[in-house]
């Protein structure tokens, strides 16, 4: 590996702590967020693991960049620990498609890496934001940053192509539910109040696909572990609320385990 290939992470979150006092309103909400969720409640802490994730948040992202170079298609496999993931959803994840399914989680982990490494098993298709900016979104699409990946806009929501290209090539349609959305229902994630998408839970529901919850957590450097329980599934008539707190629940116990690779930054509580 070049110098570069090594010390992505490090150079990622050496930056991000030179920036940290410069973002004053970031810090007081990571604090406040962590706090409020019962992390921790020690301020010092909170603040310890606020900065923390805010470095992650960069380092994981330059090392993003660098995962296609770095991480072989063949030796994907020795670099991804299965030990706190249920072997039923590792299956569904990593071996051989039989039918689609869906991977739900948040800004939690390397999910920016996780969309790269888990396209070696399966077309994956991912709900997103897409790029405005032209020129990045050019240099994205050429070096595969993201790997071979069908972005789909959050604002537009799922076509008919879209759900019969999931339903035919058997893909992961990976969600990220823990981004705040207006019209969403009002639930409890970390145990607090909190406006959630339901997308993921309708098309659990609506097509009895399995949905995997978890996170793709970062332990060194292009090595991973995968977190989460067992799938869920769901009948045709099974309550929509109920469905999607399932899943926010499930999200809330990966992110309990590993606090510092949350993006507590995010104003994804507006409602309490």
């Amino acid at each position: 590996m070049t110098f570069l290939q090594r010390h992505a992470y490090g150079i990622g979150t050496g930056f991000a702590a030179f920036l940290w006092p410069f973002f004053r309103k970031r810090r007081r909400l990571s604090v406040d967020n962590i706090l409020k969720c019962g992390v921790t409640s020690d301020p010092a802490e909170a603040a310890r693991i606020a900065k923390k994730s805010w470095q992650h948040l960069a380092g994981h992202i330059i090392e993003a960049l660098l995962v296609p170079k770095s991480v072989a298609a063949g030796d994907w496999r020795e670099r991804l620990d299965v030990s706190e993931a249920d072997p039923e959803s590792a299956s569904l994840v990593l071996d051989a498609p039989k039918e689609p399914i869906l991977i739900v989680s948040g800004h939690h982990g390397a999910w920016e890496v996780a969309t790269n490494v888990l396209t070696a098993t399966r077309p994956m298709i991912a709900v997103a934001r897409t790029v405005n900016n032209r020129f990045v979104a050019k240099w994205m699409a050429k070096h595969h940053f993201r790997g071979p990946v069908t972005i789909v806009d959050k604002k537009n929501g799922f076509s008919r192509d879209i759900l019969r290209k999931w339903e035919s090539e058997k893909s992961a349609m990976t969600i990220l539910m823990d981004q705040h959305y207006s019209k969403g229902l009002k639930l409890s994630f970390l145990g607090r109040p909190a406006r959630t998408i339901t997308s993921a839970a309708r098309l659990a529901i609506r097509t009895g696909h399995p949905a995997v919850v978890g996170s793709f957590v970062r332990v060194a450097p292009y090595r991973y572990k995968l977190v989460g329980g067992p799938p869920l599934r769901f009948a045709k008539d099974a309550d929509l609320a109920e469905a999607t707190q399932a899943m926010n629940d499930r999200l809330s116990e990966v992110v309990r385990k590993y606090p510092e690779q949350y993006l507590w930054a995010h104003r994804r509580w507006r409602d309490d």
